[in-house]
């Protein structure tokens, strides 16, 4: 991404060597009257005329500054360079200094001197992350005047890095949508379905011919049909908790991206649905590589950028359009299961039919931490201790009845830590296909 050249303005003053010259000579003069010894005033000449010198030079009052970032958008944690180049400087020595916004890993070179300097940047988590400001500064030939400026950089796009997912959760029954999935129909695919009796028409390099020698007639083989299916990842951001860039909307927005990739490099169709931003945000379920893009952006804003995605302020899931959550698609959700209005409305999704898997990004342990009282008696901190005890019990009954209310209704939760990769307890799943049961 090429940044357009823009003119700045310089501001100048005099610089600290010329300040030391300045001193040097202000002190020779006057040792030289004190003592009247005119030698001294001779040490101080050369100073004087070169500061003279400088001064009567002209100073460019503008310069121009380009830039270019290796990509406009990056993921978590990968490298961006940036490459800055001053023009209309002439022959002055330059100096550039950044100064990287938080979040922003600058690396080990924060300064470089010339007309071109390279930069290395790191953003250490997702979201519009605008990378800080560049000072510029410019030195005469004898260094005894800088010119500033400071240019304020662009932002960069962070998408969340993907979690490493290669297997994908498959459905019974697939919708009729040619794809890379075996059906469990017979069709024109590749993996072996069965044997049936030999019919006019057939090839007769589809003939099995051991199964034919052993019941005397013609028997042909049948293969799977291969489908595709339609998967809608539900993010919640209604709640989250735990440190900042391990949080549970950090966790949820890593697995779905990760899940997205997966079931698109299936063939699959993939949308998005986000809950709480303000209200219900959905992309359709659609193919591609673009689609990937799309569910990634959809998810990091609060108004989706692309013109593909709807929102509605204060929409329920259960008000979406057909397209947003097509019959028969399976529901991968990724959420800490804080929030009861989102829990009910799985449950609700849930009785419609839909085949559902809950992916729990929880791992912040219970949100009621134990206080210490300052009072110094032992009385009154035991029972504050035993109080906080209470409560996180308490939390963690009504957090386990949450996911057994779930359980009862055929909808299997996983835990995921965020480090793990998320094949691991999507495994069981992934050796069988889900059923969709009422």
């Amino acid at each position: 991404m090429t940044v357009p050249g823009r003119e700045f303005e310089l501001h100048w003053r005099t610089s600290r060597h010329a300040r030391r010259l300045l001193t040097l000579s202000i002190a020779g003069v006057l040792i030289a009257l004190a003592a009247r010894r005119p030698e001294f005033a001779g040490v101080a000449a050369p100073a004087l005329l070169l500061l003279l010198a400088g001064r009567a030079r002209r100073q460019p009052a503008r310069i121009v500054v380009r830039m270019r970032l290796s990509a406009g958008r990056t993921c978590e944690g990968e490298p961006v360079t940036l490459d800055v180049q001053a023009e209309g400087h002439g022959d002055r020595h330059l100096r550039w200094m950044l100064y990287p916004a938080a979040e922003i890993d600058p690396g080990d070179a924060i300064a470089a001197d010339g007309p071109r300097a390279r930069f290395t940047l790191v953003a250490e988590r997702w979201g519009s992350r605008r990378l800080g400001t560049m000072g510029v500064v410019v030195y005469d030939r004898w260094r005894l005047a800088e010119g500033h400026l400071s240019v304020i950089l662009p932002v960069l796009d962070c998408y969340p890095a993907p979690a490493d997912q290669r297997i994908t959760v498959l459905l019974r029954r697939f919708p009729n949508w040619l794809g890379e999935h075996p059906a469990r129909i017979a069709g024109k695919g590749i993996e072996f379905f069965g044997v049936r009796e030999y019919l006019p028409g057939d090839r007769q390099r589809s003939i099995n011919w051991p199964a034919s020698t052993r019941r005397g007639r013609l028997q042909v083989n049948t293969f799977a049909a291969e489908r595709a299916q339609d998967v809608v990842l539900l993010a919640d951001a209604t709640s989250d908790a735990g440190e900042p860039g391990s949080s549970a909307q950090d966790l949820a927005l890593r697995g779905a991206a990760a899940a997205a990739r997966a079931y698109l490099e299936s063939r699959d169709r993939v949308g998005v649905i986000s809950y709480g931003w303000g209200g219900v945000s959905w992309l359709p379920p659609r193919l591609g590589r673009r689609q990937l893009d799309r569910i990634i952006v959809s998810m990091m804003i609060s108004r989706p950028l692309t013109t593909r995605a709807s929102w509605a302020h204060g929409a329920s899931l259960g008000r979406l359009p057909r397209a947003a959550l097509p019959p028969g698609a399976l529901i991968v959700v990724f959420s800490p299961l804080l929030d009861r209005l989102f829990v009910e409305t799985l449950l609700s999704i849930r009785e419609r039919g839909f085949t559902m898997l809950v992916v729990d990004v929880l791992n912040a342990g219970s949100p009621v931490q134990p206080r210490m009282s300052r009072r110094r008696g032992r009385r009154g901190s035991s029972s504050r201790v035993s109080t906080d005890r209470m409560a996180r019990q308490i939390w963690q009954m009504e957090q386990e009845a949450i996911r057994s209310s779930l359980h009862e209704l055929g909808v299997p939760v996983v835990r995921w830590d965020g480090v793990q990769s998320l094949d691991l307890p999507l495994a069981a799943y992934a050796r069988r296909p889900l059923a969709a049961r009422r």
